[in-house]
C-alpha cells in the first residue's frame, strides 16, 4: 500500500490500477471476492458470532496485574492500576474495553488502542481504542514504524509513533499487520451465508423445492401485457406468462400449501433434490467444525457436537493452552513493552495477566491443584485464598511442606531421625535426634 500525508490512502488493485480508498466504505477496503465478505454478514453466522464473543469474553474475564519477574511478587498499588483494572478511559470499564479490542482482534485481524500519555510524566493516562479499517501499520523509508490513522469523520491524518500504540495482531506474515481469520476464512462462512439463504428460501417456499411445468398444448408465441386502457405495456412469451401466474398463486409467505389446480394438460414435476437427499444438516455440522479450526474453538463450546464430558473437559483445556495462552502471551508482551517505562522494565516489572481463573468453573479440579501446591509448599493459605477473592488470615502467609518429602543426599539421616525414638532409650535417642538436626542445619 502506498501512503501521503498529503494525498490520503491509495492501493493498488489486482490488475495494479490505483484507486483511492475512501473513508465512506471501509468494508471496500477489501479487494476479489473478500470485497463481498463484510464483518456485519460475518456475524449473522451463528458460529461465527459464537466464536468471536467467545474469544473475546475469556480474554476479557482474565485478571491483569503488575509483577516483579526477579521476587515473583504481585505490586497491587502500581500507577498503571487505573488504567490496567479501573477504567481504561472515561467511556468504558475494563470489561467493555477488552471485547471491544477482543472483537477487533478476530474480526479484523488487528486491535488498536491509543495510549494517552500526562505530558508532564509520560504515564499512560487512557487507552483509547481506535476503529482498525483507518488503521494502517507504515514502515518510512528510514525503517521507522508509524501507525497512520486516518480520521473518519473529518478525514484528519494522523502520523502515532508505535511507543503510543497498542497493537494486538492475529496471524502475520510480515511481523506487522495482522490478517483476519474471516479473510482466511472467507469460503467457509462464505458458504454457509449462502446455506442460510437456501434454508431461508426453503422455508419461505413451504420447504417445497423448485419444478417444472409441462403443457399439452403448443405455448410458442408472446402474450401482451395491457394496462387498465387497453396500452401496451410489456410483451412476454405465453411460458413466461404461465411462470408468473403459477408463482403469483403458489409462492410467498402463506401460499405453499394452497391446493393447485391444473388444466390444459398442465403437469408439475419437482426436479431438484430435498433436504434429506442433499443431506443439509451434515453439511451444516461440517461447516461448523470449519468454522471453529479456524477460530481454534472447541465444538462444545458452540454448542455444537456429541462429544462426552470426559473429551469436552480436555477440549477446553486445549483451548486454554494451545489458543488463549498464546493470545495472552502476546498481550502481555505488548502491554509490558508500551505501558511501562524503561526503567521498569529494566527493572524486571512485568504485566501478566492470570489464565488459572479458569479453574473456578470445576471446583474438584481446583481443589486438587490448591491440596497439590499447599503440600509441596507452592502456596500458602493466603496465597490459595487471593487467588479466590478472599482476605488474609492470621498465620496464612506460613509455607508448609510434607515430612515424606526431604533433600536426596540427606535422605538416610531422615529416616534414622523419623523411626530413632522407636529403635533407642529415650537419653540416646535425644542425643542422636540432636546431632541430626545440627547435620540439617549445617546442610541447609
Amino acid at each position: 500500500m502506498l501512503f501521503d500525508k498529503g494525498l490520503g490512502r491509495v492501493a493498488k488493485s489486482a490488475g495494479g490500477v490505483v484507486r483511492t480508498l475512501t473513508l465512506d466504505n471501509p468494508e471496500g477496503w477489501l479487494t476479489g471476492e473478500n470485497a463481498m465478505l463484510s464483518r456485519d454478514k460475518a456475524m449473522k453466522v451463528s458460529t461465527v458470532s459464537r466464536c468471536v464473543t467467545l474469544r473475546a469474553g475469556s480474554m476479557a474475564v482474565l485478571p491483569i496485574y503488575v509483577m516483579d519477574e526477579g521476587s515473583k511478587q504481585r505490586i497491587p498499588n502500581h500507577r498503571l492500576g487505573k488504567v490496567l483494572w479501573g477504567r481504561p478511559n472515561e467511556a468504558m470499564n475494563r470489561l467493555d474495553y477488552e471485547m471491544l479490542m477482543g472483537c477487533n482482534k478476530y474480526l479484523k485481524g488487528n486491535a488498536y488502542a491509543w495510549i494517552a500519555r500526562n505530558p508532564a510524566t509520560g504515564w499512560p493516562e487512557e487507552l483509547i481504542p481506535l476503529p482498525p479499517d483507518p488503521v494502517t501499520p507504515f514502515v518510512d523509508p528510514r525503517g521507522k514504524l508509524w501507525y497512520v490513522f486516518f480520521h473518519p469523520t473529518t478525514g484528519e491524518t494522523t502520523w502515532i509513533p508505535p511507543e503510543d500504540i497498542l497493537h494486538y495482531k492475529e496471524y502475520s506474515e510480515d511481523g506487522i499487520e495482522g490478517i483476519s481469520i474471516l479473510r482466511r476464512a472467507a469460503e467457509t462462512i462464505r458458504t454457509d451465508l449462502a446455506a442460510q439463504s437456501y434454508e431461508r428460501d426453503v422455508y419461505d417456499n413451504g420447504g417445497r423445492p423448485s419444478g417444472v411445468l409441462t403443457a399439452d398444448s403448443d405455448l410458442s408465441g408472446n402474450f401482451e401485457v395491457k394496462d387498465a386502457k387497453g396500452n401496451v405495456i410489456e410483451v412476454i412469451s405465453k411460458k413466461e406468462r404461465l411462470r408468473r401466474e403459477w408463482e403469483a398463486v403458489h409462492r410467498g409467505p402463506g401460499k405453499q400449501f394452497r391446493t393447485a389446480v391444473l388444466d390444459l394438460g398442465l403437469k408439475y414435476q419437482t426436479v431438484a433434490m430435498n433436504n434429506s437427499d442433499a443431506q443439509f444438516i451434515e453439511s451444516k455440522e461440517v461447516r461448523v467444525l470449519d468454522v471453529c479450526r479456524f477460530f481454534g474453538v472447541p465444538p462444545h463450546l458452540v454448542f455444537a457436537g456429541k462429544q462426552s464430558y470426559e473429551s469436552n473437559e480436555q477440549n477446553s483445556i486445549e483451548f486454554v493452552n494451545y489458543t488463549m495462552l498464546p493470545d495472552t502471551i502476546q498481550r502481555e508482551q505488548e502491554d509490558t513493552s508500551r505501558l511501562l517505562l524503561p526503567s521498569e522494565r529494566a527493572a524486571n516489572l512485568r504485566i501478566k495477566r492470570e489464565l488459572k481463573v479458569f479453574l473456578r468453573g470445576d471446583t474438584e479440579a481446583q481443589a486438587a491443584f490448591y491440596k497439590a501446591m499447599r503440600e509441596i509448599g507452592g502456596y500458602s493459605a493466603n496465597d490459595i485464598r487471593a487467588l479466590d477473592d478472599r482476605g488474609p488470615v492470621p498465620g496464612g502467609d506460613t509455607y508448609y511442606s510434607s515430612w515424606n518429602y526431604g533433600p536426596m543426599d540427606m535422605f538416610a539421616a531422615l529416616s534414622v531421625f523419623r523411626n530413632v525414638g522407636k529403635l533407642l532409650p529415650e537419653a540416646e535417642a535425644s542425643r542422636v535426634a540432636d546431632e541430626i538436626i545440627n547435620r540439617l542445619r549445617e546442610g541447609m
